[in-house]
């Protein structure tokens, strides 16, 4: 097994005199998946997320028709083994390999769509809308896991992340390749300021909750690109600090469970 140092050091061979161009890399998924697997409070963290995203989905998950959108070097199959994974590129082992503005599945067949910090990265979000709204059966949901807008998310990824974060933006993302392809505001721009616009280009798409958490666990865990701040035991007491600082989610949260509704 290649170790987390291993990986920081194949990504840093990438990145070296492309500036951010490294992320469009097709093997940058395989060393995303590694340091993910071997950074344990990252690891974790993608668990809990998993467990957000299973838990919102009506009935037995095992028994529903679920696709994950830009999958990457995530790992949801270990805790739903069921559910078909795909992404734009092909360098990681996938289910299927599409784009999300043209998905190729039948209308009124799919139970739900998962996207974990994927929704920012789409170069036109109202494309994958209508594909997404297509495929879903009645009672469908997308349930996306995605950056939040606060003081805390803007402060962060305006010092110490690479991707944009514009706030007055319209619907779509330019950029020249899957990743490097963002705006960390988008979801906020769509489903909160144009809040009215969406629900009137998408009257069957129900916006059922807007949920902000994860304060500081992603900070502390490194993400991919810097080493983990704190040991991995203290993974439950900064847990346990977000459960304390939840009456300040507005100001701290870092991302937001959106939950849409077809209807």
């Amino acid at each position: 097994m290649i170790h987390t140092k291993t990986a920081f050091l194949g990504l840093w061979k990438i990145r070296k005199g492309r500036d951010i161009n490294y992320l469009d890399d097709p093997s940058v998924s395989s060393l995303h998946r590694k340091i993910i697997q071997e950074k344990l409070f990252l690891r974790k963290l993608y668990m809990d997320f998993y467990g957000d995203l299973k838990s919102r989905i009506f009935g037995d998950s095992a028994k529903k028709f679920l696709v994950e959108l830009g999958s990457g070097g995530g790992f949801i199959k270990q805790v739903m083994p069921n559910v078909i994974t795909s992404d734009i590129t092909g360098s990681v082992p996938l289910d299927i390999q599409f784009s999300v503005e043209s998905i190729p599945f039948k209308d009124n067949s799919v139970d739900a769509f998962l996207l974990l910090n994927v929704f920012h990265h789409i170069a036109n979000p109202l494309n994958c809308l209508k594909e997404m709204n297509r495929c879903l059966k009645s009672d469908g949901k997308i349930i996306m896991i995605e950056p939040a807008n606060t003081l805390w998310r803007r402060f962060i990824d305006k010092n110490f992340h690479h991707e944009k974060f514009d706030t007055n933006a319209g619907w779509e993302n330019s950029g020249n390749g899957p990743l490097t392809t963002a705006n960390g505001a988008m979801p906020w721009i769509i489903f909160s300021r144009d809040r009215a616009l969406f629900e009137r280009g998408f009257p069957t798409l129900k916006i059922r909750s807007i949920e902000l958490h994860t304060n500081f666990r992603y900070i502390v865990s490194g993400g991919l690109t810097y080493r983990q701040l704190l040991p991995s035991f203290m993974y439950s007491i900064i847990k346990a600090l977000e459960w304390l600082t939840s009456p300040l989610n507005k100001y701290l949260g870092f991302f937001q469970t959106i939950e849409l509704e077809k209807n």
